[in-house]
């Protein structure tokens, strides 16, 4: 038996799922397979940061996120000896700080559990079939497209697909199938985590906690505690030396000794519902695409959790490879679209990975700090919103590519994300933000520009919106974009300037600008 499907997405993950519903959202089906039996409904990762929440808002999902947080007193992290204390450092007292200045978007805190069934329900919406308990036997891929062989409880089945997505996790038998290496620091440590009952209300009060222990009791001197979805269930996981010991030399005397020394509290009454190991590493692999299969999530990418920007990351790598699918699929963008996404997304997993990296050090392992050790960059500015990208862009003369530049200070340069700026409309008050997400798009203040792009839509058959600012729309907005007011900015589905005339200029302009972009 043998079916075809446009993009065969390996992984029903945080990345997985997130690609599926943008390719849903730019009418693109998919078919997710995970092996295992359903979404996750382990305590991972926590937490949507505003760069993530603008993605998930596009696509209809911000009020289920923020319904999904817990409504708790807000959000506190702190590097302490226990939970009852001493605290050695508080970095964060309330749940997420305000960015109103850069974006529209708020923050939420749902758990990855929440996420996933969320994310699932949306691409199911969207026209995406997801098939739990199925796994992936092999594939094949040639100038063709994929050939892909399922399993599950009922056989083997051929799937023929035009792409492949890799979301199969950080051991990823798909980037090991294609030869592609890893690089980073490897391995941080390993560590036990345990899934606990109990009452901690009179330590850590009506508040969603996560405490990084430095304790020279605890079992490699580190450890964690950290809230869940429930008031009474705890994780809390305390580093070991596998060269000396096991999981199993953890009894149960030992691991409730362990959770007491994590609490603060000698006589606490603890369940351990559950007990996992793993071990935390930072590696990026040596290339996010081969062919027609691209890496997602921790395929791609494997970082300490320390900063929170893990799973964030995972949702945004299928944000920005979504659109890039979906107009090579429609015949809007030629193949080499889709090289942009090494050239994109494996600058920004380097930097996030080794950021999360010197968290780790600074939170729970002081005791790897070296001299000269670059500290982690904490300003949520410059890591939600100050990344660049250099691939699927036009790129200007003295633009040197550099990663990184100041969110708060915009340029408007191409490969910059799209400057939030408030604009005033009949309906009321709306951010540049809220206007991409779909196709691409022109601000411009001139109707000239605006015939300009109706002309290319039309020639090229894509999907460009000309938006006038003007009129009954209006808003200070060419100073942020770095263009006058004759000027015109392209702007990707992913609200990232992808070129910008800084006054008049021609459709055959805006035409070879495209053709540059999409590799027409």
């Amino acid at each position: 038996m043998s079916e075809r499907t446009p993009v065969l997405i390996v992984g029903a993950g945080l990345s997985g799922l997130s690609t599926a519903v943008f390719l849903g959202l730019h009418g693109t089906p998919s078919l997710v397979v995970e092996r295992h039996a359903g979404t996750s409904t382990h305590p991972k990762a926590r937490g949507q940061q505003h760069h993530a929440m603008e993605a998930l808002r596009l696509a209809g999902l911000e009020s289920a996120m923020l319904d999904a947080s817990p409504k708790s007193q807000g959000f506190l992290l702190r590097i302490a000896q226990s939970a009852n204390g001493p605290v050695f450092r508080e970095i964060l007292h309330d749940t997420f700080q305000p960015l109103d200045h850069l974006t529209p978007a708020g923050a939420a805190d749902a758990s990855q559990a929440s996420a996933e069934r969320i994310l699932a329900e949306r691409a199911r919406e969207l026209g995406t079939e997801i098939r739990f308990s199925t796994r992936l036997e092999s594939f094949e891929q040639d100038e063709n497209g994929v050939r892909a062989v399922l399993a599950d409880a009922t056989g083997t089945r051929e799937v023929h697909a035009d792409y492949l997505v890799a979301a199969d996790g950080h051991r990823s038998p798909i980037r090991e199938r294609l030869g592609i290496g890893a690089h980073g620091r490897g391995a941080l440590g390993h560590s036990i985590h345990w899934q606990v009952r109990a009452d901690l209300s009179a330590v850590v009060g009506d508040r969603q906690v996560m405490y990084y222990l430095q304790n020279p009791e605890l079992s490699g001197g580190n450890g964690v505690l950290v809230s869940t979805d429930h008031p009474d269930q705890f994780v809390v996981g305390v580093g070991y030396d596998p060269a000396h010991e096991e999981p199993a030399d953890f009894t149960e005397e030992r691991s409730l000794a362990q959770i007491r020394l994590a609490a603060g509290v000698p006589e606490l009454d603890a369940e351990i519902l559950a007990t996992d190991s793993t071990v935390t590493t930072m590696q990026v692999a040596d290339r996010f695409s081969d062919g027609r299969v691209h890496l997602v999530g921790d395929a791609a990418h494997t970082m300490p959790p320390h900063g929170g920007m893990g799973g964030n990351t995972a949702v945004m790598d299928g944000f920005y490879l979504a659109w890039k699918l979906a107009a090579v699929l429609r015949g809007e963008a030629g193949p080499g679209l889709l090289d942009s996404h090494d050239a994109e997304r494996r600058p920004v997993g380097e930097l996030i990975a080794e950021n999360q990296y010197r968290n780790a050090i600074v939170r729970n392992r002081p005791d790897l700090a070296r001299e000269g050790d670059a500290l982690p960059i904490e300003d949520p500015a410059v890591l939600l919103f100050g990344y660049r990208h250099n691939g699927a862009v036009v790129r200007e003369p003295g633009d040197e590519g550099e990663l990184l530049e100041d969110a708060t200070r915009p340029t408007g340069r191409p490969g910059s994300r799209a400057p939030h700026v408030r604009l005033s409309t009949p309906d009321g008050e709306v951010s540049t933000i809220d206007l991409f997400g779909r196709g691409f798009v022109l601000l411009t203040g001139s109707t000239a520009w605006v015939d300009a792009a109706e002309e290319v839509a039309a020639g090229l058959g894509v999907r460009l919106e000309p938006r006038l600012i003007g009129g009954d729309v209006t808003g200070d907005w060419t100073g942020p974009y770095g263009v006058g007011a004759d000027g015109a900015v392209l702007v990707r589905p992913d609200r990232f300037i992808a070129w910008r005339s800084r006054g008049s200029g021609t459709a055959a302009d805006l035409e070879k600008a495209l053709r540059t972009i999409l590799d027409r």
